[in-house]
């Protein structure tokens, strides 16, 4: 199958074909429950399939590499359970949907998957479909043929699938225009609060009241279980004053990192590039550099001819078209080879032959922009560099004797103490919430209240708590759950008694505004602030809970009243002045709300499907496997 077209490629057209063809799932922070469940162990059920824990284990590191990638490393959210059920919901959505292709026979032909293949912009060249780069990106990704083809197949099948479904999220001309002019409809608005807090002087509470309430929440109220502990850090930071580095060393290792230390220096160079292909033989590559060294001939004698030449020769087809143009560009940009010869070369000047992994690179820099940092000005920057890395050297080498050390002997944090310089610090009383935030950590204070710590009076596992951070602990002391007592609580009572009297007498006087306001008449003691003008994109300052009441306002007759409770904050009151409704002449403006919410009604239609297919088949997700394994993060 598809013989005609074998292989595919590296750098970023390969990865994001991959992404086409790899679903990037997410679950990570399970290997030590895989270690005593066993990696087939089924996370879920769907119909007479499962997932094992294994499979949702690598959908969830492949989530949190992507979500890192992105930008979003708080590690709370990437532990967070609404991760976690993303992933598993993404996996049990792939499997209902295989499971209907092969139920309902969907199938895509060979014929259908060739034609789709070598239609594929990432496969043209000079508007065809081209074999030797289909061939170059397969084999730059290390995607077989067989994988790359059941990929595309699978994501054929998917669509096909849900194709059909999609097309029932369809909209009318006049529903859109509608729908439209109400997305873009403008009000003129002012809003009034009365407040709780306006109030709270006017209530008295019995202490009865106080008691009675104490005494119907005592289960609520209560402490939860503390602990005294002892812990003891290892951390890379503490080793720095420890590492000691002399001038020769700093200069060493700035000019095996020259790349590293630079200042902003930019170049801007051009380049003629005669290629020599993937896994190419001796002849071909002796080709491709003879016809490089002619150009080169040429070039030499009339330096002005470059740009000409890199139209009508250069096999980098991007920048050919410019003359060989590669813009601007700082260190770390280029391959090495390139780099290297771009950053040692003057305005203007013409390089001898660079072979890259590429080919054959003649190169013209035509400017030199910033500054290039001298050893001397970088000296403390490079120095401090190479201190830290040695105390992260440090820190790796001495951290596996440390784990050892506070488990084999476990009765004491004193041992590893005096072994590795440590001090074992005495914290106040941690609840296991507390504890979590003290050290920005929940697994050394799941350890801290386990049994074995508990009641065996054992140092936890070494934890790293952050990165070059490990930290063990022990039981000082420890409080059990408790209710809380009365006096403790009395006050707290008290005043959340009074913030509940005096939010039902702002409701009260917010109902009685409302009434008087809607029969035409003016209501006393209202504070309107000035008016303003929103949409649904523009707030002016307006509270979220204010602009939905804004918006939920009948206005067909203005002006228009409407009232809200607004929790235990008090009662707000909205006046719908005058509405601007847009005109239907902005076809563009039409097309496009037309299309996001046939697409929006499309969604929904392929979430009930997904949903109807999660009924049909019955699945069943083990709740207590998903416990174990965030108790094991």
């Amino acid at each position: 199958m598809l013989d005609n077209i074998r292989s595919l490629a590296q750098g970023w057209v390969g990865k994001a074909l991959l992404a086409l063809i790899t679903i990037p799932f997410a679950l990570f922070g399970i290997d030590s429950y895989l270690s005593s469940a066993g990696n087939n162990v089924a996370v879920a059920e769907v119909g007479s399939n499962s997932i094992s824990i294994q499979a949702y284990g690598d959908a969830l590191k492949n989530t949190r590499a992507r979500l890192l990638a992105e930008g979003k490393v708080d590690q709370a959210e990437l532990d967070s359970p609404a991760v976690k059920a993303l992933v598993l919901n993404q996996l049990i959505n792939k499997q209902l949907l295989s499971d209907e292709i092969q139920h309902e026979k969907y199938a895509i032909s060979d014929a259908q998957l060739s034609t789709f293949v070598t239609g594929m912009p990432e496969f043209q060249k000079d508007g065809k479909f081209s074999q030797e780069l289909y061939d170059q990106l397969l084999q730059q990704n290390h995607i077989t043929p067989t994988r790359f083809e059941a990929g595309m197949r699978t994501d054929l099948l998917a669509q096909q699938a849900q194709d059909g479904i999609a097309k029932l999220g369809f909209i009318s001309n006049a529903r859109a225009d509608s729908a439209f002019k109400l997305a873009n409809q403008q009000r003129v608005v002012s809003v009034s609060e009365i407040k709780t807090k306006d109030f709270i002087s006017q209530v008295k509470i019995d202490p009865a009241a106080v008691k009675a309430y104490y005494d119907l929440h005592k289960d609520k109220l209560r402490e939860p279980e503390q602990v005294k502990i002892e812990f003891l850090l290892l951390s890379a930071s503490s080793l720095i004053p420890t590492i000691k580095v002399d001038d020769a060393e700093v200069k060493k290792f700035y000019d095996e990192n020259t790349s590293k230390f630079q200042g902003n220096e930019q170049r801007r160079a051009s380049h003629i590039l005669i290629g020599f292909g993937v896994s190419a033989t001796p002849e071909k590559k002796q080709e491709a550099k003879a016809k490089a060294e002619a150009l080169l001939a040429v070039i030499k004698k009339d330096p002005s001819k470059f740009e000409s030449l890199a139209i009508k020769n250069s096999q980098d087809t991007g920048s050919a078209v410019k003359g060989g143009d590669l813009g601007t560009f700082g260190r770390g940009a280029m391959v090495k080879p390139f780099e290297d010869a771009a950053f040692s070369m003057k305005v203007n000047q013409i390089s001898d032959l660079v072979e890259s992994e590429y080919g054959y690179h003649i190169i013209k820099v035509t400017e030199i922009k910033g500054e290039n940092s001298d050893f001397n000005s970088l000296k403390p920057q490079v120095k401090a560099e190479l201190i830290y890395q040695k105390a992260q050297a440090a820190f790796t080498e001495q951290a596996e004797g440390f784990t050892n050390m506070v488990y084999e002997q476990s009765g004491s944090l004193q041992p590893a103490a005096k072994a590795y310089n440590g001090q074992v610090q005495t914290s106040d009383w941690l609840s296991r919430e507390a504890g979590a935030k003290f050290f920005k950590n929940d697994k050394i204070m799941s350890l801290v209240f386990s049994d074995e710590v508990l009641k065996e009076h054992r140092n936890t596992e070494a934890v790293e708590v952050s990165p070059n951070n490990l930290v063990s602990a022990r039981l000082v002391e420890y409080k059990p759950a408790a209710t809380k007592s009365f006096d403790s609580v009395k006050a707290g009572i008290e005043d959340l008694l009074k913030i509940e009297a005096a939010a039902k007498l702002a409701l009260a006087k917010g109902d009685a505004a409302l009434k008087t306001l809607q029969q035409g008449k003016e209501a006393a003691g209202l504070d309107w602030i000035p008016e303003v003008t929103v949409d649904r994109k523009n707030a002016q300052g307006l509270t979220e809970l204010a602009m939905n009441q804004v918006f939920n306002t009948n206005a067909t007759k203005l002006p228009a009243y409407s009232g809200v409770a607004n929790s235990k904050q008090g009662y707000l009151l909205v006046k719908v002045i005058k509405v601007n409704t847009p005109s239907s002449t902005d076809a563009d403006a039409q097309k496009t709300a037309k299309t996001e919410l046939n697409e929006a009604l499309s969604s929904e239609y392929l979430a009930a499907y997904k949903q109807s297919l999660r009924v049909k088949a019955k699945v069943k997700v083990n709740e207590k496997l998903l416990l174990s394994n965030q108790a094991n993060n």
